[in-house]
């Protein structure tokens, strides 16, 4: 319940951590840096994925699957991604007993393996483009971690495709930044600025990495997504080629991209409250609670009711109704705004006598009541209310939280007292970018769309050169 979560203002990580605890969403594991991902946590996780699956394939992506273990010689083939990699990696030595003829490293992503195979299978620019989605785990040896947001081991899907042209590849990447960023706002109500990364905060291998950057409400950046340009490196890496219409024998053009769980410590700490989760309801496992309250003698005439009642929402909804006797109604809606659950529904013995329900928003609090047969269209209004409401509550903070400056005394005292979003005119030189990081801890989020045209007359903030871009700055997860 309730008194089991430290207030947000009192300690957000150790806030964060007793949600996910106690809402039952993960678990630490005996194994230092992973988690176990609890019943619930992995239903949110399954909706998320079943409308990003419905959003890929709409797009013509088709999901596969490859190996967990992959030859360390394929990674050495692409130098930056190897380089990047390197600290992070899991490497097997033994198999049955016996060490291995070479190691084999447990992917931290599959760029390496897939484009072995995709040599295999392009040939002409009739196999092209190749659009494939994989769903899978992978390890990243973390040295720091945290329930969702940075584990050893994590869920992702990663898509990987192959184009004819550059031209191409560049219209998936960005194709794709926008499938995030949808899903990111309408699912989960959660605005995000989006942008290309800096030289020094991209992808390991990757010419340009795209980004979605939200605000959570302590006033830090969290990366959503990523997707990224390629271009040729890993085709070269690997000798992916392909006869053209022209009959000329070219290099095939590549993009990555992927979303993780760490989408859920997203939805964690983006509208939650000290009562617990609050969850959009377009993702919420549970969107309808229906509790009947009742004492021994009219137990089984206001169950019957409430029976009635939560049969009439369809089976459109996800519900469920709550007929738990052992522990009292206060308890129980305690429990319920824990997980999340959107709307609850109260149904009493006075309410059973004048044919109503009452009706109580879990992002608000809010209580109204209904007459029984309004109860299910009431229901669905509320519900599209709440994923509303919730993105508009979570804009009005972004906006809130975004400081433009023109000084660097200004860009650190947002940075050290205000904390969220600093935009800032910046000359483009990592000496710059790493001045801010090492005094503020703040790094650069996105380079928005469109920033050159908008740099140009500006002074860097930092270093008072000409500006050759308007960058976002933030301290970040």
């Amino acid at each position: 319940m309730a008194q089991r979560i430290t207030p947000r203002s009192k300690n957000y990580s150790d806030w964060y951590v007793d949600i996910v605890l106690n809402a039952k969403l993960a678990d630490y594991s005996p194994v230092k840096g992973t988690m176990v991902i609890r019943p619930r946590g992995y239903a949110l996780w399954e909706r998320m994925q079943s409308a990003l699956d419905a959003m890929f394939k709409a797009t013509g992506h088709e999901n596969a699957y490859f190996p967990l273990l992959i030859p360390e010689s394929f990674l050495k083939k692409e130098a930056e991604h190897v380089e990047g990699f390197a600290p992070e990696c899991a490497v097997v030595t033994h198999g049955g007993g016996e060490e291995l003829d070479e190691p084999l490293v447990i992917r931290p992503t599959s760029e390496t393996i897939i484009w072995s195979m995709y040599k295999k299978w392009i040939q002409s620019y009739r196999d092209l483009p190749l659009l494939i989605n994989q769903w899978a785990n992978v390890v990243r040896w973390e040295k720091r971690t945290r329930l969702f947001l940075r584990t050893t081991e994590f869920l992702w899907q990663e898509g990987h495709t192959a184009h004819a042209t550059e031209k191409e590849a560049r219209e998936e990447a960005l194709r794709m930044l926008e499938v995030y960023r949808t899903f990111a706002e309408e699912y989960m109500a959660l605005p995000v600025y989006t942008g290309v990364k800096s030289e020094s905060e991209k992808f390991a291998g990757a010419v340009d990495t795209y980004a979605i950057e939200a605000m959570m409400q302590d006033r830090k950046a969290l990366q959503a997504g990523t997707s990224h340009f390629l271009g040729q490196n890993f085709a070269k890496a690997f000798d992916v080629t392909f006869q053209s219409q022209e009959s000329t024998l070219e290099h095939v053009w590549a993009t990555s991209w992927g979303v993780s769980t760490r989408l859920i410590g997203a939805l964690i700490m983006a509208h939650s409250d000290d009562s617990g989760l609050v969850l959009p309801p377009k993702l919420a496992p549970t969107q309808v609670v229906v509790i009947p309250i009742f004492k021994n003698d009219t137990k089984d005439q206001v169950i019957e009711f409430t029976r009635r009642v939560h049969a009439s929402l369809g089976k459109d909804l996800r519900t469920v109704i709550d007929e738990d006797d052992k522990n009292s109604p206060g308890w129980k809606f305690s429990e319920w705004e824990m997980v999340g659950v959107p709307v609850r529904v109260e149904i009493g013995p006075r309410d059973m006598e004048r044919g109503q329900a009452v009706l109580v928003r879990r992002d608000t609090g809010e209580k109204s009541t209904v007459p029984v047969a309004e109860v299910a269209g009431r229901v669905h209004s509320l519900l599209d209310e709440i994923q509303t409401s919730l993105f508009r509550k979570a804009k009005a903070f972004q906006t809130e939280c975004t400081h433009e400056v023109d000084t660097y005394e200004d860009m650190k005292r947002v940075l050290e007292n205000e904390g969220g979003f600093v935009v800032a005119p910046w000359d483009g030189s990592p000496e710059s970018e790493a001045r801010v990081k090492e005094d503020t801890k703040a790094t650069i989020r996105v380079l928005p769309f469109g920033n050159e045209e908008k740099a140009k007359g500006k002074t860097c903030a930092i270093s008072g050169k000409p500006a050759k871009h308007i960058a976002v700055f933030a301290k970040s997860y």
